[in-house]
């Protein structure tokens, strides 16, 4: 019994002398992490990321079905207007051309006869050897025959559009960036126009379309300054300028987002479509103000007297060290942000004065034993 409490006695006095060892130590480093005000820029921005697109993208389809016959144009090939991009086979178009034809020449003989028999009773009538019935009956069969005419040639017509169409051609200026069609495929337009090559007008211009959240949304407006990044280039920084903020939200996993257009000059053509830009829009940019870091307007003390009477004070505040080496709250009001600092527009600061932006001990003392505790 003697040995074991003799052994529990300095169990606690090894323990008691680590507390005391360990709290003297602590005493003797700073508490708390303090960073000067001073004087500098502040450029509020909006962080999002884009895809780089052209500025007109023209998706090039066919209105007929057939079989590919042949291929004029290739990926990255410059095309101008009117150029031709491919040919169907155009076979059975020719053959439903000819029977049009065909049948215009028949409706055309048709009305020939039509017509000499109406001049016929026409005469006839007049010298009274027909009725007035059988008159009117040969002026409707002209009648009939004339509008056989028109539906054959209209047919006529629509089949050698239809032919026409069988040669794709580019509705603009541009280069191919995508080409989906090879020879021999079979593309058929019976229900929507299937996209054969995708032509981007002019790749000097390009746009970012990038999403922006609902968060942010209300500080971008269009003629905001750009600037964004490519992964392909990461030591270079590009400019822009936003175009158009889009109304249209899309929603995600309960996150809101919003369309913001940026329009971006590509002289060089190192931009390429399909590109990931991350950006940031220019808010605002406000030189030489007074600023704190951000880190300093979201520290809180531990043991706030204010907090503990019920009486917390509201708006923005800092806090420095006072005479007596603890927190003291310094309230300010607020300007624009970076992230990283923070303008001061009013308040009882200045150059040099030191704010509070951590807790050491504080941090320290994060998930470990609570101090003043043995056990």
């Amino acid at each position: 019994m003697k040995k074991t409490g003799m052994v529990a006695v300095l169990f606690i006095a090894v323990a008691a002398g680590g507390w005391w060892w360990n709290s003297r130590d602590k005493a003797a480093e700073p508490q708390y992490r303090t960073e000067a005000v001073d004087r500098g820029d502040i450029s509020a921005q909006v962080s999002a990321n884009g895809t780089l697109n052209p500025v007109v993208l023209v998706n090039v389809g066919t209105q007929v079905s057939g079989t590919v016959r042949r291929i004029e144009a290739d990926f990255n090939q410059q095309v101008k207007a009117g150029q031709v991009l491919a040919e169907l086979d155009p076979a059975l178009f020719q053959a439903a051309l000819a029977q049009s034809r065909a049948n215009l020449a028949n409706a055309q003989a048709q009305l020939a006869l039509a017509e000499a028999n109406a001049v016929r009773m026409q005469t006839l009538f007049a010298q009274e050897y027909v009725s007035r019935q059988e008159l009117d009956q040969a002026l409707a069969a002209r009648a009939q025959a004339a509008a056989q005419v028109r539906l054959a040639r209209a047919q006529v017509t629509r089949d050698r559009t239809n032919l026409g169409f069988t040669v794709i051609r580019s509705p603009v200026d541009g280069t191919v960036i995508n080409r989906q069609v090879d020879v021999g495929q079979t593309v058929a337009a019976s229900f929507q126009t299937p996209t054969l090559f995708q032509i981007g007008k002019d790749l000097t211009q390009m746009q970012i379309d990038s999403t922006v959240s609902e968060a942010d949304i209300g500080q971008v407006r269009v003629g905001q300054p750009v600037k964004f990044r490519v992964d392909a280039f990461p030591d270079l920084e590009y400019s822009g300028a936003v175009r158009q903020v889009r109304l249209n939200a899309k929603t995600e996993q309960n996150v809101v987002t919003y369309n913001v257009v940026v329009d971006v000059a590509n002289p060089d053509l190192a931009l390429m479509p399909g590109m990931t830009a991350n950006l940031r829009v220019e808010i605002e940019t406000r030189p030489d103000v007074l600023r704190v870091p951000t880190a300093a307007l979201r520290f809180r003390p531990q043991a706030d007297p204010a907090a503990e009477r019920g009486s917390t004070p509201r708006g923005a505040a800092v806090h420095v060290l006072g005479a007596d080496g603890k927190p003291a709250r310094v309230a300010v009001r607020t300007g624009i942000s970076d992230k990283a600092w923070t303008e001061i527009v009013s308040g009882e600061l200045k150059p040099g004065d030191s704010v509070i932006v951590a807790d050491l001990a504080a941090k320290k003392d994060n998930g470990s034993m609570p101090r003043g505790r043995l056990f």
